[in-house]
């Protein structure tokens, strides 16, 4: 049988319990590679990709995702790439997920994501690119408190057909095939969001500045779990990542009046959080919220957004 031409990069961070079941569910894949790039797991994460004799790069630091997921796109050869979270387990699909690059303008392709009780992760798997309304709504707690609105009806691509294989501008990260010409040629993932968040919104939306189309493939299936390595980071180590890669893209992409507007809205949402989170954890997450306040507005002071952060000024932020 014809392998398909795709390799599959998996990155890992103490992901013990989960990336088995993950190279497991790839067994029965026709695929050429298959590569974990680990970012200095503590846990048993090693040694269940050792026993199973698949190839593994073992960072001693943590790279950010993008970071690993470059790494791991340089080590392979193959001329497309599957990208694919530890706790996301395909069921089949890998190859009508690479017919879609039959079409020399694909630059990137997803398939369909289903929560481990069998039901599509809608609002997940296939999403808009964030436009400042929707990224506004979301740091004020709008889409939580109405979630159906317009703004977050578009932006989670709330009124998408499931069954019918569609262009759309951002496939979720865990369960995501591109050509690496693609990749080469926007410049690999952005490690500037580090180390988490972002950073797969970022690269599609490269993609399509840079002439490529996007696809959801129905018949691409996987069961993803989610969250599986956020779980075990502190609350305020989630925050300053999350909103320091919002701010990031924010800062890339939009005009600086428009970037300055997202600032506020999550100094604004910071101090409504601080509020509630005050009577739910106490001073922790006043102290929490604060944080995020002060760094909205060191942001919002900023000369010039999205120019001239090296990785390294990136990591000093937060």
């Amino acid at each position: 049988m014809t392998r398909t031409r795709a390799a599959v990069v998996i990155v890992t961070y103490n992901s013990c319990a989960e990336i088995g079941r993950c190279l497991d569910a790839l067994a029965s894949q026709n695929v050429l590679e298959i590569i974990v790039v680990d970012n200095g797991s503590s846990d048993c994460t090693h040694t269940e990709v050792e026993r199973r004799g698949i190839r593994l790069i073992a960072n001693q630091a943590n790279l950010g995702f993008a970071g690993a997921v470059n790494q791991g796109v340089r080590a392979t050869s193959a001329p497309l790439v599957l990208l694919l979270n530890p706790d996301t387990h395909v069921i089949r699909g890998i190859d009508a997920l690479a017919g879609r690059f039959t079409d020399a303008s694909v630059g990137a392709a997803g398939g369909l994501l289903l929560s481990t009780d069998g039901t599509p992760q809608t609002g997940f798997f296939a999403r808009s690119l964030p436009t400042p309304a929707a990224l506004i709504f979301e740091v004020l707690g709008m889409n939580r408190l109405w979630p159906r609105n317009p703004v977050n009806w578009h932006y989670r691509c709330l009124g998408l057909n499931p069954m019918r294989s569609q262009e759309i501008e951002q496939p979720a990260g865990a369960f995501l095939m591109f050509r690496r010409e693609a990749w080469e040629r926007v410049g690999g993932f952005d490690e500037r969001f580090w180390p988490i968040w972002f950073e797969d919104v970022d690269f599609c939306a490269r993609l399509r500045t840079g002439g490529w189309s996007v696809f959801y493939e129905p018949n691409a299936i996987a069961v993803h779990g989610g969250a599986h390595s956020i779980r075990r980071l502190p609350v305020e180590k989630l925050q300053r990542y999350w909103y320091r890669s919002l701010l990031g893209y924010a800062g890339k992409y939009y005009k600086p009046v428009v970037f300055r507007f997202v600032c506020l809205a999550v100094a604004a949402g910071a101090i409504g959080r601080s509020l509630t989170g005050v009577r739910r954890g106490g001073l922790r997450n006043l102290a929490i919220y604060a944080g995020v306040w002060g760094f909205a507005w060191k942001r919002f002071f900023t000369p010039r957004p999205g120019e001239g952060l090296s990785l390294s000024d990136v990591r000093r932020e937060i």
